[in-house]
């Protein structure tokens, strides 16, 4: 096998959506009397869908419950996105335009319903050749059922892709896919993500050369 794709996660790694996610998840969980630290953003609701974020703080609540809790962090995330905009990352943008260069697929993944429309909102839609939102996927992380469907609609195998991650279940989900992994820590604690083949903490230190070396020759 060799490098033919690259798979993205989008929150964290392409755009800096983080600030968003965690101002409306501490914004819904301080009306259920929870604090929420940025810790708790990392360890508990990172990169997972929303229903599992709001579960894994308010686990007393009822599925109806927690499903209202949900759509209320949503509303927030869209409120503080609409009126702050959102940005990416310039690395990425680098790393991207290295494999565009180098005639290699990409895809970007998210669990979340409003990807594409943070993609646009960010102006890089166009990057991708292929883009699978929260509305694609059946389960979501650690499940590795996204990162599947993008390989297949890449149109290549799972163990021809790398997977660019910034959450340790995002990691979990792509190994079980049998896929190369990069973890991007962009916050100083790159222990969390021992589990990725290669740990990075800027992806200007990556190129497609460096990508490739990860497959056995």
């Amino acid at each position: 096998m060799t490098l033919k794709g690259v798979i993205f996660d989008m929150d964290g790694v392409v755009v800096n959506t983080v600030p968003l996610h965690f101002k409306a998840w501490k914004k819904m969980f301080s009306e259920y009397g929870k604090r929420f630290t940025f810790k708790d953003y990392e360890l508990k609701v990172d990169g997972i869908p929303r229903i599992s974020g709001a579960r894994a703080v308010l686990p007393e609540l009822s599925e109806e419950e927690l499903k209202k809790a949900a759509s209320k962090k949503q509303r927030y995330f869209m409120e503080f996105l609409k009126k702050d905009g959102v940005k990416d990352y310039p690395d990425a943008l680098y790393l991207i335009n290295n494999l565009i260069k180098n005639k290699t697929r990409r895809a970007v993944i998210s669990s979340s319903k409003n990807c594409l429309y943070i993609l646009k909102k960010a102006k890089i839609n166009k990057l991708f050749d292929v883009i699978i939102t929260g509305n694609n996927a059946q389960k979501g992380k650690p499940h590795p059922d996204i990162f599947l469907l993008a390989a297949r609609r890449l149109g290549l195998k799972a163990g021809e892709c790398v997977v660019v991650e910034d959450a340790l279940l995002g990691i979990i989900a792509a190994k079980r896919a049998r896929m190369k992994t990069v973890g991007i820590d962009r916050y100083g604690k790159p222990a969390r993500l021992k589990q990725a083949d290669l740990i990075v903490n800027n992806l200007k230190k990556l190129t497609f050369l460096k990508l490739k070396r990860l497959f056995p020759r």
